[in-house]
């Protein structure tokens, strides 16, 4: 009875505590703590000066809050769009009165109306698609290694976070230190191909021909031809390597002769100009050569020519400009797969597919206009960058395109800091000319590219 009568009357304490006073307070009940310390009461919880009152925003500040963040997004992008529509109206007022058949299609000329920038434009084609080349598949590859083949291993897995760390990193790496990088590791391979017996060549080449040329004695003014007049020309005597002693010449030895339809031979005629008479005959007198004379070593590359190291050449260019965008495409692409929704990988793999089949057919497709979205805006970096094509082929001055991969170059963007640099006005209405050709030829890769996503992104659809 005792044990009934105690919980009744803890009960009922209960229940009183928790009936309103007459001031419409609950009454107060202490809450105990470990031990039976009481830690505060109901009323100090409810205590409206216990705690920080809070502010309460109307719906009129809100308001105005967002009409005046609107307002600043609003006139941010009217200030962007003012100084490219100024940007743009200036270079086209001042390039589209130069624009020329002569300024696309001709060579660099001291006179500015007779400038042009063809080795520029083919030397922007040769590095920009040989870039693209290489980079597209290495870039799409590694982010497919990373996203779809993670290693279950955790020592792989540290290293693959890793490699991830050091790609978000070279994203905002300068592009100058690129071309630094580009100088050491492929113009020059870090010297390990340095040869002492030849210091001023290839260590290593294939695709070359070697020949010592020799001009006649008609070409030169100290020798006395007396009444007899012969056209100038040169003669080529092919020789084994670059390094071969120079070739003497003698009478009746065959050498060639370029001519619009390819190398001709021809029959020289060697004299010493100090012991011997030049030929009276003007036939004669225009092939023979003076055997005393010291020949020019000359090279004839094929279009598959190939050193070691690469040298100031197209592949150099291209792989600098591979070390810029690369950490770009990486990153576009590893977004894009991610994009695509678990739920296909998983009913692939449900009926029965390998992994690499899930990417090729399911995870790829998918991510195809993610990853040329990224891709676009890596290559239009790729066409506009100056600092690392500048320190790899330097300001040459070049009147060919390039013919093979190792061969010289220049670009458009070098070209147009060439004539930016110059005093003449002249030069600078070509070079907003030049930069005219530079958009139109980025806004035509941009729309290529464009409409090749667009297709395939009809074609998932």
């Amino acid at each position: 009875m005792s044990d009934i009568d105690s919980q009744d009357d803890s009960n009922m304490s209960a229940d009183d505590a928790e009936k309103p006073s007459k001031d419409g307070h609950i009454g107060e009940q202490s809450v105990s703590g470990p031990g039976g310390t009481p830690k505060t009461s109901l009323l100090e919880a409810r205590d409206p000066d216990a705690f920080d009152k809070p502010t309460l925003i109307t719906t009129r500040s809100r308001l105005a809050k967002d009409f005046r963040f609107r307002v600043m997004c609003i006139l941010t992008a009217c200030a962007s769009v003012l100084i490219l529509v100024f940007l743009l109206g200036s270079i086209l007022g001042a390039g589209i009165p130069t624009l020329s058949w002569t300024l696309l299609t001709g060579t660099p000329e001291p006179e500015p109306e007779n400038a042009g920038m063809w080795p520029a434009l083919m030397g922007t084609l040769w590095v920009c698609t040989m870039c693209a080349l290489i980079t597209l598949p290495l870039g799409i590859g590694t982010a497919i290694l990373i996203e779809e083949f993670t290693p279950r291993n955790r020592i792989a897995r540290q290293v693959l976070a890793l490699i991830q760390l050091n790609i978000t990193n070279l994203a905002g790496v300068p592009s100058v230190v690129y071309g630094i990088l580009g100088l050491t590791a492929f113009v020059s391979m870090f010297s390990l191909f340095d040869n002492s017996d030849n210091a001023d060549g290839p260590s290593m080449e294939v695709g070359a021909v070697y020949y010592d040329q020799f001009s006649n004695v008609a070409s030169d003014p100290f020798i006395d031809t007396g009444d007899t007049e012969a056209e100038e020309r040169y003669f080529l005597f092919p020789v084994e390597t670059r390094d071969a002693p120079s070739t003497v010449p003698k009478t009746g030895m065959l050498a060639y002769e370029n001519s619009e339809g390819g190398l001709k031979e021809v029959e020289i005629i060697a004299i010493d100009p100090f012991a011997d008479d030049a030929p009276t005959d003007a036939d004669a007198l225009s092939r023979t050569i003076d055997s005393t004379s010291d020949p020019g070593r000359i090279s004839e590359k094929q279009w598959y020519y190939l050193r070691l190291p690469f040298g100031r050449g197209v592949v150099a260019g291209a792989l600098t400009l591979m070390l810029v965008i690369l950490p770009v495409i990486i990153i576009s692409t590893q977004e894009s797969l991610r994009a695509v929704p678990g739920t296909l990988r998983a009913g692939a793999l449900g009926l029965g597919a390998t992994p690499w089949q899930v990417v090729w057919n399911v995870t790829l497709p998918s991510a195809i206009p993610g990853i040329m979205t990224g891709s676009i805006l890596a290559m239009s970096r790729a066409i506009g960058e100056t600092a690392p094509i500048l320190i790899i082929a330097g300001i040459v001055y070049i009147r060919s395109a390039p013919q093979h991969l190792m061969d010289d170059y220049t670009v458009m963007p070098l070209q147009i800091y060439n004539w930016t640099s110059r005093p003449q006005e002249e030069f600078h209405n070509i070079a907003a000319g030049g930069i005219v050709i530079l958009l139109a030829i980025l806004l035509t890769f941009n729309a290529v590219a464009v409409l090749i996503r667009h297709r395939m992104q009809n074609k998932l659809n």
